[in-house]
C-alpha cells in the first residue's frame, strides 16, 4: 500500500494504488495550489544564483 506525505499540510496519505491519488504528492488540489502560490510570491527561492555561463557552449566571441 503506497504512503505518501503532503509537502503542505504533512497529512499522511494511504493508498490502494497510486492512481488513487491523482495531487501527489499533495494530499489534495488546495495543498498543490497552495505551494504554487508559495512559487509565485517568492517565498521558495533557488539557494545559488544560477551561473550565466555555459561551459558547454564555445565563447561568441571565438571564430
Amino acid at each position: 500500500m503506497p504512503t505518501f506525505e503532503c509537502p503542505t499540510c504533512r497529512k499522511t496519505i494511504r493508498v490502494d494504488k497510486i492512481q488513487e491519488a491523482p495531487f501527489r504528492p499533495f494530499c489534495c488540489e488546495r495543498c498543490k495550489l497552495v505551494d504554487l502560490g508559495r512559487w509565485f510570491d517568492g517565498s521558495y527561492t533557488v539557494s545559488d544564483p544560477l551561473d550565466s555561463t555555459n561551459p558547454d557552449q564555445p565563447d561568441q566571441d571565438e571564430s
